[in-house]
C-alpha cells in the first residue's frame, strides 16, 4: 500500500501530462481500518482514484469492504468493474496541487473568474495555478 501511494505521488508531480491520467491501484485484499482516511484522503484530493480489491471474499472474518468516500472499494461483479472504469475514462479530471498564499490564489481565482464559461474559467485557472 505504501509504496504505491509512493510511486501515485512520483507520478503526478512528475510532468503536467500526468494530471489528466487517472490512477487505480488494483489488489487482491482488504485494507485494514487504520487505512480509512489516508484512502480516502488520496482520492478526495485526487492523488490516486481509487483503491479497488478484485476479490470479493477475501476472507471469511469481518472486513472493510468500501470506505465512507470509496477511496477504497471491493469489487463485486464485473459490472461494478466496468462502470468505475467507464467513469475514470469518461470524466474529464484535472489534477493540480499547489502551495501558494492565499494572497495569490485570490488573485488567481480573480482573473480565472473573468473568463465568461466555467469551462473557460476552469482552464485559465488551471494554468495560472502551474505558472
Amino acid at each position: 500500500m505504501l509504496k504505491a501511494i509512493g510511486k501515485a505521488i512520483n507520478i503526478r508531480v512528475s510532468d503536467i501530462a500526468s494530471t489528466k491520467i487517472p490512477i487505480v491501484v488494483l489488489g487482491n485484499s482488504p485494507i485494514t481500518v487504520s487505512y480509512i482516511k489516508k484512502v480516502d484522503f488520496l482520492k478526495t484530493s485526487g492523488v490516486i482514484q481509487g483503491f479497488w480489491s478484485l476479490n470479493p471474499n477475501p476472507t471469511n472474518s469481518q472486513y472493510v469492504k468500501d470506505t465512507p468516500k470509496l477511496g477504497f472499494q471491493t469489487i463485486l461483479d464485473r459490472e461494478q468493474l466496468f462502470n468505475n472504469c467507464k467513469e475514470l475514462v469518461t470524466n474529464d479530471m484535472n489534477y493540480f496541487s499547489s502551495m501558494i498564499s492565499k494572497l495569490k490564489l485570490g488573485e488567481i481565482i480573480r482573473i480565472a473568474n473573468q473568463e465568461t464559461t466555467e469551462i473557460a474559467k476552469a482552464e485559465k485557472f488551471l494554468t495560472l495555478i502551474r505558472n
